[in-house]
C-alpha cells in the first residue's frame, strides 16, 4: 500500500471516528451546556410519543416501572392520601420513587420523571413529618421571614422522602370563609398574600441578583420546585362555593387576585397550577387569554403550567362528557402538563390524534415540552435523578418541630381576655390545685392539623407523630398541678370538683375542598354543648381550632377568654407556651371575624363592614417569663 493510500485510509478512519464521536455527544446530557441549549437539543431528538409522555402526569397508584418506560411518562404524583402505606418510612417512599425513576431512565432518551406531592403545610402526606400551621394561621403572623424558613424546612422534609416537587404555595385571596379551601389562603388582603410568597425562595432558594424575570430557579438538591396556585381567582367564587364562578371585572381580578402571581414569578416559581374555578363564566382550564396571553406572554412566565387533578375533565358539564374536546381546549389554552391522574391512556390517545389531525399544532406541543424540560434541567434531575437516604433524618426533625411551635405561637389570636379589662384570665397560672381540659380537639392530632394531613380530607385521631394540646398543657403546668381531661365532661364532674379554671378546645372537624364548603359556619353541636356546660360552671378559656372564623357570638358572653388557634398542626406545645405566658400573644387577624353568616361576603374596606372582630384585631399579652425574643 503506497503512502498516499495509507494517508487517505487514515483520514477516512479519523473522519468516521469523529463523526461517530459527535453523534454520541448529546448536548442535553452535558451539564456544562446552557439550559436552553440542552432543552433545544433534547427536544429536537424527541418523537411525538415521547413529547406527549412528558406532558402526562399519573398517580403513583397506577404507576409502575413498566408503564413509565412504555408510555414515556414525564411525571408521577401522590394525590391526597396516595402513599405506599399510612405509616411508610422515608426510605420506603424513596425506594418507591426510585423504582418509577428507573423506568423513566430506561427509555431511549433517558428523560427523568418529576415526582410531585401536596406538601402544603409540611410534607403532610407522610407519617412523622412536621405539620406546620395551615396558611390561614401563617397569615396572622405577618412574618414573611418565618414563612420562608417554613418553606426551607418543608423542602428538606419533602426531599427527605425523595420528592423534588410540591404543589405549593396556594396564593388564593379568600374573600368568603364559606369556601372549603379558605384555610389554604393566607388572608383576605392581597398584600399579606403577596408578602407570604416569600415561602417560594424558602422552597426553591433565593433568585440571584439580575436573574431573568420569569425563568424558574431552584438552588440545588435541598430545594424543591414550587407551584403557585390556583390561577386565578379561586378565592373569589360566588358564596365561596368551591370550583365555582368568580364574578369580577378585569381591574378587580388584577388588583385582588393577580398581584401574588407577579411576586411569585419574580421569585422564580417553577410551575403554576390552573384553578378549577371560572372567571365570569369561562372555565380557567380553557382560558387561553389568561394562561397563554397574560401569564406566559405578558408576565413572561417560562416555567410550566399544570392542570389541577382531572381539571380538564371539568371543562365540560358534566365532567368528562366530551373528553376529546376537553383535551383540545385545555392544551390550546396553554396548559403544559395534565394531571390525569389515572385514565392516562385516554389522554395520550386523544392528544396524539388531535396533533396528527392538525387540530393542535406541533408548536403548542413543543412549547409545553420545552417548559417541562426546562424545569427538569433547572431542578438538576438529569444529573441527580435518583434519590438517596442522605436527608431522611430531616423528616420530623426536632429543629423543624421547634420551628413549627414558633409558628403556632405567632399565629394565635387573642380575641377576648377576661369579662372586664381589669381582670384578664390569660396568661394562666401554671401552679393550680386542679384544672380541667375538655373538648373534642384537646387530645386529637388529626383535628389539630385539619385537612391535607395523611389523607386528602384529613382524619380525626392521633394519625401521626405530634404533641396534642392536652399533652402540651401537662408538659407546661407545675408538676403538682392535677390535670383532669374529659372530652365531654359530665355535669356531676363540673359541680363536684373544685377546678381553678378550664381549657376548652373545640372546633371544626377536618375537611378539604368542596367537603369544607359550609353555608352556616357553626362548629359541631358537641363543641357548643361543651362550651356552654363548662363555661357556665368554671372560669374558662376557649381555644377554637378551625380553618376560618366561625359563629361564636351567641356564647361569647359565657366565655372568659377566647383564642383563635386556626389549624396549628402537630406542635400543640406552641398553644400551651402562650396560654401559660411563656410567650405573649402577638397575632393579628388576617381575616375579618363576622357576627353572622348573613353578612358574608364581608371584607375589610367594604361599605357594609360591621364585624365582630375586625381585620387586624388581636389583644396582646406580655410573657411572664424572661426569655430571648424570637
Amino acid at each position: 500500500m503506497d503512502r498516499f493510500t495509507i494517508l487517505c485510509t487514515v483520514g477516512m478512519v479519523l473522519h468516521l471516528w469523529m463523526a461517530v464521536t459527535e453523534a454520541d455527544y448529546m448536548k442535553y446530557k452535558d451539564p456544562n451546556q446552557p439550559v436552553n441549549v440542552r432543552v433545544r437539543d433534547l427536544l429536537s431528538r424527541m418523537t411525538l410519543e415521547e413529547k406527549i409522555g412528558q406532558m402526562t402526569q399519573i398517580d403513583r397508584k397506577i404507576s409502575s416501572k413498566e408503564i413509565m418506560k412504555k408510555y414515556f411518562i414525564g411525571s408521577v404524583l401522590s394525590g391526597g392520601g396516595s402513599y405506599p402505606s399510612p405509616t411508610a418510612s422515608a426510605e420506603t417512599w424513596i425506594n418507591m420513587i426510585n423504582e418509577f425513576q428507573e423506568g423513566a431512565l430506561s427509555t431511549r432518551l433517558g428523560i427523568p420523571m418529576i415526582y410531585g406531592i401536596d406538601a402544603i403545610h409540611g410534607n403532610n402526606n407522610v407519617y412523622n413529618a412536621t405539620i406546620f400551621p395551615h396558611n390561614i394561621g401563617l397569615g396572622v403572623t405577618r412574618d414573611p421571614e418565618l414563612v420562608k424558613r417554613i418553606g426551607a424546612a418543608t423542602a428538606l422534609e419533602t426531599r427527605a422522602t425523595g420528592i423534588p416537587y410540591t404543589f405549593a404555595p396556594c396564593i388564593a385571596v379568600c374573600r368568603d370563609p364559606r369556601w372549603g379551601r379558605c384555610y389554604e389562603s393566607y388572608s383576605e388582603d392581597h398584600k399579606i398574600v403577596q408578602a407570604m410568597t416569600e415561602i417560594i425562595p424558602g422552597l426553591q432558594g433565593d433568585v440571584p441578583a439580575n436573574f431573568p424575570k420569569g425563568i424558574p430557579y431552584i438552588a440545588g438538591r435541598n430545594k424543591v420546585a414550587g407551584c403557585a396556585k390556583h390561577f386565578v381567582g379561586d378565592g373569589g367564587t360566588t358564596n365561596g362555593i368551591n370550583e365555582n364562578n368568580t364574578v369580577i371585572d378585569w381591574n378587580g381580578l388584577q388588583s385582588i387576585h393577580m398581584p401574588a402571581y407577579l411576586d411569585s414569578i419574580k421569585k422564580g416559581v417553577a410551575t403554576v397550577m390552573v384553578s378549577y374555578s371560572s372567571w365570569n363564566g369561562e372555565k380557567m382550564h380553557a382560558n387561553k387569554k389568561l394562561i397563554t396571553g397574560y401569564l406566559k406572554k405578558q408576565l413572561k412566565f417560562k416555567g410550566f403550567v399544570i392542570s389541577d387533578s382531572q381539571g380538564i375533565d371539568r371543562i365540560t358539564s358534566p365532567p368528562h362528557a366530551n373528553y376529546t374536546y376537553s383535551v383540545e381546549a385545555g392544551i390550546l389554552a396553554g396548559i403544559d402538563m395534565i394531571m390525569v391522574p389515572e385514565k392516562f391512556t385516554e389522554f395520550i390517545d386523544d392528544l396524539t390524534s388531535l396533533v396528527k389531525k392538525n387540530v393542535i399544532p406541533m408548536t403548542r406541543i413543543d412549547d409545553a415540552v420545552r417548559r417541562i424540560l426546562r424545569v427538569k434541567f433547572v431542578l438538576g434531575l438529569f444529573e441527580n435523578p435518583m434519590a438517596d437516604y442522605s436527608l431522611v433524618h430531616e423528616l420530623g426533625s426536632q429543629e423543624h418541630r421547634e420551628l413549627a411551635s414558633e409558628a403556632v405561637r405567632k399565629s394565635l389570636v387573642l380575641l377576648k381576655n377576661g369579662k372586664n379589662i381589669d381582670e384578664p384570665l390569660l396568661p394562666l397560672p401554671k401552679r393550680a390545685s386542679k384544672i380541667l381540659v375538655a373538648g373534642s380537639h384537646a387530645h386529637n392530632i388529626g383535628n389539630q392539623c385539619g385537612g391535607w394531613t395523611i389523607e386528602w380530607r384529613g382524619l380525626a385521631g392521633n394519625i401521626t407523630v405530634g404533641t396534642t394540646i392536652l399533652t402540651a398543657v401537662k408538659n407546661t403546668v407545675d408538676p403538682l398541678t392535677e390535670v383532669v381531661y374529659r372530652e365531654n365532661p359530665e355535669t356531676e364532674l363540673l359541680k363536684s370538683n373544685k377546678f381553678s379554671y378550664a381549657i376548652v378546645v373545640v372546633g371544626e372537624p377536618p375537611y378539604s375542598e368542596s367537603f369544607g364548603d359550609n353555608m352556616n359556619l357553626t362548629i359541631p353541636e358537641s363543641g357548643i354543648r361543651t362550651i356552654n356546660n363548662v363555661c357556665e360552671a368554671i372560669k374558662c378559656v376557649v381555644v377554637i381550632i378551625s380553618g376560618r372564623p366561625v359563629v361564636i357570638e351567641p356564647y361569647l358572653a359565657k366565655i372568659e377568654a377566647l383564642v383563635a388557634a386556626w389549624l396549628p398542626g402537630t406542635e400543640g406545645q406552641g398553644v400551651a407556651d402562650v396560654l401559660f405566658g411563656g410567650y405573649g400573644f402577638t397575632g393579628k387577624l388576617a381575616r375579618t371575624w363576622f357576627k353572622t353568616v348573613d353578612q358574608l361576603p364581608m371584607n375589610v374596606g367594604d361599605p357594609h363592614y360591621d364585624p365582630l372582630f375586625p381585620f387586624g384585631y388581636g389583644l396582646t399579652t406580655s410573657p411572664t417569663e424572661l426569655r430571648a425574643s424570637q
